[in-house]
């Protein structure tokens, strides 16, 4: 699999999707490391700073559209902002149940549900450009009509592959 098409897609999307990553990466590395420790409180608020990045990043962001131009994953996100400080708040004060239920929850919720959902954001970005299409006459026309309309409207280009697909 190559990151050709997440690194031709929007910025927003790339700041996205990497951040995603790097949560996920920190987020297992926190559930499985000793709690309560400096390197365990210092990968936590590099975890919270990056769960805000992907939250935020996800509200420029509008391939699935259900209302308007949002989707559940953006209920999701604004779920997530919500509760984020409460859990952050849960360790300042030593309560280490509610923080480790709010945190739990938090990175199930958001980045392994939201994420392997088949309508998140990951699914979406793979539907528009799946690995064995890549490289077609047919993908690489779709991509060049993608590109130029996103330029000319200056717009993500979601409507666009929804467009253009078979």
């Amino acid at each position: 699999m190559s990151l050709a098409p997440l690194l031709a897609a929007p910025l927003s999307t790339q700041v996205h999707a990497f951040a995603a990553m790097a949560e996920f990466a920190l987020g297992a590395v926190q559930l499985a490391a000793p709690k309560g420790t400096l390197p365990h409180r210092t990968i936590g608020w590099l975890w919270v700073a990056l769960m805000v990045t992907v939250t935020t990043t996800s509200f420029w962001i509008h391939d699935l559209r259900v209302w308007g131009q949002w989707s559940p994953i953006h209920l999701l996100s604004i779920f997530t902002l919500i509760m984020l400080p409460p859990a952050v708040i849960h360790a300042m004060r030593h309560r280490v149940e509610n923080h480790r239920k709010a945190m739990t929850g938090l990175f199930t919720g958001a980045l392994l549900i939201a994420g392997s959902s088949p309508s998140g954001p990951a699914a979406s970005c793979m539907r528009s450009y799946s690995a064995i299409e890549w490289g077609s006459r047919e993908a690489r026309r779709r991509r060049a009509v993608i590109r130029t309309e996103t330029r000319r409207l200056g717009s993500t280009g979601g409507e666009f592959r929804a467009a253009t697909r078979t």
